[in-house]
């Protein structure tokens, strides 16, 4: 009797587009690079929602109201019911309800078929209630996975996880075909201008006000020096307080009398307007406020497209700018960005040696070559699983 191998079953859970967030684009980029891979059929996801109703389309196989207790105990008896192979958790405590999430515990402890857990935050000082979430979770998963190489001591101490259990891999970044700097420049009405560039959704987190106030004295040298600023509010932050945060911004860049040297895009991006305004970039930017930040995808993009970056020195950003590949500035400080940013446009040469050496990592950080990695943990749990069932038998 032929042998014949059937393709795996993925299931992912967290949030999906079109909603806005950050996790629903790392979660379609992921998928839509499996597709391609052997092994697998068209991977699916449940999708949790908040308040908002959203127009999926037909591989979102099932939704869970994210602070309906019992639509989670429901959707585990849906999955231990169905062909799924392996779960997928993208975990960030702000999607899931309950206090920090909690209500993915009974979740979890209702499953019966393996998961991995790809924690998108790693917090180095959690509450009781997180630390208890973040165990947990890693307790009953077959693998965490981790997108810092800085958070596997924190997982492996603060958490009490086996370091066997977890993995390190990199923020995965999409390839997408894009015309030359000059080009892009010429085609967004920004020929013979120095592009300095931020994108993301709006926030005060940001540290956005710090860069506007250094462009006051990079602008003395450099006239043609242009930031901007690419990206909506983030949407909680608008249903919160409005557009408070961006109208400080733009009031702040009328008071340094800087409408010339910084501009908004107040949109949300699709994937090849976030390429191109990277590739147009002579420098990226980003000023973040929270020093623990472990994970930035904002920051990944920026790395995976070679661009020279002066950040803040951030968790994240210290390690991916290591060696070389940036400048870190110090936290609320305008005059240390300043001096980060003149340092650059003052030398073309030490631009392009960090451009490569960032670019070199960044090649590796492509979603068709993160996909795999994945794809490869994906196959060897479910034969694990496959395999000791059978030993159970």
């Amino acid at each position: 009797m032929k042998n014949t191998v059937r393709n795996h079953n993925i299931v992912f859970l967290g949030t999906s587009l079109p909603r806005e967030c950050g996790i629903a684009t790392f979660t379609q980029d992921l998928l839509d690079e499996l597709i391609h891979l052997p092994g697998f059929n068209p991977p699916r996801i449940i999708a949790i929602n908040n308040n908002e109703t959203y127009a999926y389309d037909q591989q979102v196989i099932r939704q869970i109201d994210q602070h309906n207790y019992a639509d989670y105990i429901d959707t585990a008896d849906f999955l231990n019911n169905s062909d799924t192979d392996l779960l997928v958790i993208q975990h960030e405590f702000g999607i899931y309800g309950g206090e920090s999430g909690e209500y993915l515990l009974p979740f979890v402890e209702r499953l019966n078929i393996p998961y991995v857990v790809v924690f998108h935050t790693v917090l180095t000082k959690p509450s009781p209630k997180q630390h208890q979430i973040i165990q947990c979770l890693a307790e009953r998963s077959v693998q965490v996975v981790t997108m810092a190489e800085s958070t596997l001591t924190d997982l492996s101490t603060i958490y009490e996880i086996p370091v066997s259990k977890i993995t390190f891999i990199h923020h995965g970044v999409p390839q997408v075909s894009t015309a030359s700097r000059s080009s892009l420049k010429a085609q967004y009405g920004y020929p013979d201008r120095k592009i300095l560039s931020t994108f993301g959704f709006l926030s005060p987190g940001k540290g956005i006000e710090y860069s506007i106030e250094a462009m006051r004295g990079v602008v003395k040298r450099h006239p043609e020096a242009l930031y901007i600023v690419w990206g909506k509010t983030h949407p909680v932050v608008k249903q919160e307080s409005g557009e408070v945060y961006r109208q400080k911004l733009t009031d702040l860049v009328e008071m340094f009398d800087l409408q010339d040297n910084v501009q908004f895009v107040d949109k949300l991006l699709t994937q090849e307007e976030v390429i191109e305004s990277l590739v147009m970039s002579d420098i990226y930017v980003t000023p973040y406020l929270g020093k623990d930040q472990a994970v930035s995808g904002t920051l990944a993009y920026g790395v995976g497209y070679g661009r020279v970056i002066v950040s803040t020195p951030y968790r994240y950003a210290q390690e991916m700018l290591a060696e070389g590949r940036g400048l870190l500035a110090d936290f609320h400080d305008s005059a240390s960005l300043e001096a980060c940013i003149l340092r650059l446009l003052n030398s073309p040469a030490l631009v392009q040696t960090m451009e490569d050496r960032t670019l070199k990592l960044g090649l590796t950080m492509r979603w068709n070559e993160i996909a795999k990695i994945y794809a490869a943990l994906f196959h060897s749990h479910i034969q694990s699983s496959a395999s000791a069932d059978r030993s159970v038998v």
